[in-house]
C-alpha cells in the first residue's frame, strides 16, 4: 500500500518539530506536519521562553538595590511593561520563524491548519483535504484549565498573561504548582501587589519538603501574600475590578486573577474515538514505552501523553520515536532522573528523589547546608540558599540533589550528569571545590545532618 507520506505529525511544538525534522532530514523520510496555531508550541510561544524572559525582567529591581550596596550610584526607575512586551513579541516572532525554517530546510511539508484522524493511516485537514501516512505522530501538547466555580470566566490563565494590555496594581494568583509560584515571583518583581491562594498545606507539592519550604519562606519575605489552605469560592465583576470570595473568609478586590490550577492534554476532537486509541482518566493518550498507542501506526509524544510534562522530555521522546520507527533501533523512553529547574524567586533545581520519597524506599543519609550567599549577604539581604544531597546508606549512591539558590537551574543541569551516572557521595567528596562559589558546598558536605 502506498501513502502520501512516511510520517504525518500533528502538532508544531518542540516535540513534534524535532521528530519531523530529524525523520526528514536525517533518515530521508517523507514527512508532513500540521499546526493550527503558532509553531513552537507552548514552550516557545506561551510557556518556558516568554516566562524566562519575564523572570529576567522582574529581577532587575533587586539588582539595582544590590548595585547601590556595592557602591554604584544607580537610581531605580519605573518598569515599562509596553517596552518589554514589544520586545518580547518580536523575539517570539523570531523564534517561530526559526521553527518554520527548520522544517522547511529539512524538507518537511507544513500545513497551517487543524488536523484530525480519519483512520489509522489518514488525517483530514480543516479544508477537507485528506492525507495518508504510514505512521502518524500526535504531539498536540496540553492546555491550562480554569476551575468550575462561579465567575471563573473573569480570570485568566498562563496563556493570556503574556498579552496583558497593562500590568495590574493588585493581582491574585490561584494555585501552588511551579507555574503559579513562578508567576507570583515575576509579577511581584515587576511591582505588582501579589496575593497567592493555594488549597494545600504547602506550595510545590511533589518536590522535596525542605526545599519547597525554603522557597515558600523566601517568597513571603519578598512581599508575596501567600495564603495556604485557601481557595476561591466565587468571583464577580465590580467595576473595573474582580471581587473574590475565599474559603478563609477573606473578600478582596483584585485588578486581575490568574488561575494556575491544572492543565489537560489536547487529545479531544482529534478523531481518536472509534479508532482503538486508548485514552486515560485525564484524557491523555495512553502509550507504551516506545510512545506507541494501541493502534500500531499511531504514536504520541509530549504533554498529550501526560507522562513527564516538560519540553526537553517531549524532545527526547521525539528522538526515541525516530530511532524506533525510522532507524530500526527500538528505543524506550527513559524518564528516570530528569533534572528540573523551577524559576521561582529563589530558583529551585532538583534531580532524583526527594528526602521523603527516598526514605520511603530505603534507609538514607541527608547531607545539607543552608546559608547566606556571599553576593547578597554583602548587600545586606537576608536571603538564604539550600544545598542538599540524599544518599543511600546501602550503596552510597546520590539518590537526589536539591538546590534552592540563584542559578540553581544551571547547577542542577551539571549535577544531573553525575547523578544519572550513579555517582556516590564519595565521588562528590573526591571532587575539588571551586572557590568561592555557592555550588562548592555540594562537594564539601562532610557529615550527615540526619538519617531517614
Amino acid at each position: 500500500m502506498s501513502f502520501d507520506y512516511d510520517l504525518f505529525v500533528i502538532g508544531g511544538g518542540s516535540g513534534g518539530v524535532r521528530a519531523a525534522r530529524v525523520a526528514a532530514g536525517e533518515t530521508g523520510a517523507k514527512v508532513a506536519l500540521a499546526e493550527e496555531d503558532r509553531y513552537g508550541g507552548t514552550c516557545v510561544i506561551r510557556g518556558c521562553v516568554p516566562k524566562k524572559l519575564m523572570v529576567f525582567a522582574s529581577e532587575y529591581a533587586g539588582m539595582v538595590e544590590d548595585a547601590q550596596a556595592y557602591g554604584w550610584d544607580i537610581q531605580p526607575g519605573a518598569f515599562d511593561w509596553d517596552v518589554f512586551r514589544g520586545k518580547l513579541y518580536k523575539e517570539l516572532d523570531r523564534l517561530e520563524g526559526v521553527y518554520r525554517n527548520i522544517l522547511k530546510n529539512n524538507g518537511v511539508e507544513t500545513f497551517d491548519t487543524r488536523a484530525r484522524l480519519v483512520d489509522a493511516h489518514t488525517v483530514e485537514l480543516s479544508d477537507g483535504i485528506r492525507k495518508s501516512a504510514k505512521h502518524i505522530l500526535i504531539a498536540t501538547g496540553g492546555r491550562p484549565v480554569k476551575p468550575e466555580i462561579k465567575g471563573a470566566e473573569l480570570g485568566i490563565t498562563s496563556n493570556e498573561i503574556f498579552h496583558l494590555e497593562k500590568l495590574p496594581e493588585r493581582m491574585l494568583i490561584v494555585g501552588g504548582g511551579y507555574i503559579a509560584c513562578e508567576f507570583a515571583g515575576i509579577m511581584n518583581g515587576m511591582g505588582v501587589e501579589v496575593t497567592q491562594y493555594y488549597r494545600g498545606a504547602q506550595i510545590l507539592r511533589g518536590f522535596d519538603d525542605e526545599a519547597r519550604g525554603l522557597v515558600s519562606e523566601e517568597m513571603c519575605q519578598n512581599g508575596i501574600k501567600l495564603h495556604l489552605g485557601t481557595n476561591v469560592l466565587e468571583m464577580e465583576r465590580e467595576g473595573d475590578r474582580i471581587r473574590v470570595k475565599a474559603t478563609n473568609g477573606d473578600e478582596e478586590l483584585f485588578d486581575q486573577v490568574m488561575f494556575a490550577t491544572g492543565r489537560v492534554p489536547n487529545a479531544d476532537d482529534l478523531g481518536l474515538e472509534g479508532l482503538g486509541v486508548e485514552l486515560g482518566r485525564k484524557g491523555q493518550i495512553v502509550v507504551d514505552e516506545y510512545s506507541q498507542t494501541a493502534v500500531p501506526s499511531i504514536y504520541a509524544i509530549g504533554d498529550v501523553t501526560d507522562r513527564v510534562n516538560l519540553t526537553p522530555v517531549a524532545i527526547r521522546e521525539g528522538m526515541a520515536f525516530v530511532d524506533t520507527v525510522f532507524r530500526g533501533k527500538p528505543t524506550p523512553v527513559d524518564h528516570a532522573l530528569i533534572p528540573t529547574a523551577i524559576f521561582t524567586q529563589p530558583e529551585m533545581g532538583t534531580v532524583g528523589l526527594s528526602e521523603e520519597e527516598a526514605a520511603a524506599q530505603e534507609p538514607v543519609e541527608i547531607y545539607a547546608t543552608s546559608f547566606k550567599p556571599m553576593q547578597t549577604a554583602f548587600a545586606g539581604r537576608s536571603q538564604r540558599v539550600l544545598m542538599k544531597l540524599i544518599v543511600s546508606k546501602a550503596n552510597r549512591r546520590v539518590l537526589g540533589c536539591h538546590i534552592v539558590a540563584p542559578g540553581a537551574g544551571e547547577m542542577i543541569q551539571l549535577v544531573g550528569i553525575a547523578v544519572k551516572m550513579g555517582a556516590t557521595k564519595e565521588d562528590f567528596d573526591r571532587t575539588v571545590a571551586v572557590h568561592p562559589v555557592m555550588a562548592e558546598e555540594l562537594v564539601t558536605l562532610r557529615q550527615p545532618v540526619r538519617s531517614a
